[in-house]
C-alpha cells in the first residue's frame, strides 16, 4: 500500500512546484511596476465620473479612481507623473478580449507645464 501512496505524493509535490511560481509571478505583476509618464491630461467618457487619462503619442494610461482628484483640475496640461503601472485585461460581455488597459495608481506629480 505504501508503494501506491508514494507515487501519488510525488505527483502532488511536482504539480505544486510547477504551480507555485506562476502564482507568485501573478501576484508581483498585480502589485505594479514603478514608472514615470509624461503626457496630456484628458477626461474621457460620458459618465458622471469620467475617466482621467494621460495620453502621449499612441499610448494611454488610465488614472486609478482613488488618485483622479490629483489631476482633475489639470485638463489639457502636460504633466510628468510617477506611479505604479498595472495592466488590466478588458473583456466584452461575451468573454472575448477587448484589449488591455494601462492603469496608474499611487501617483505622484513631478512636473506640470
Amino acid at each position: 500500500m505504501s508503494r501506491r501512496i508514494i507515487p501519488g505524493l510525488l505527483f502532488i509535490v511536482i504539480a505544486s512546484a510547477a504551480v507555485l511560481p506562476a502564482v507568485a509571478m501573478t501576484a508581483d505583476k498585480e502589485k505594479g511596476v514603478l514608472v514615470q509618464v509624461t503626457g496630456r491630461v484628458r477626461l474621457v467618457g460620458s459618465d458622471t465620473q469620467p475617466d482621467i487619462i494621460i495620453s502621449w503619442e499612441d499610448k494611454q494610461w488610465y488614472i486609478a479612481s482613488e488618485d483622479a482628484y490629483k489631476l482633475k483640475n489639470m485638463q489639457q496640461r502636460i504633466v510628468t507623473i510617477e506611479g505604479k503601472e498595472t495592466i488590466k485585461e478588458m473583456k466584452f460581455a461575451s468573454g472575448r478580449s477587448a484589449g488591455k488597459r494601462n492603469i496608474l495608481s499611487d501617483i505622484r506629480i513631478i512636473a506640470v507645464k
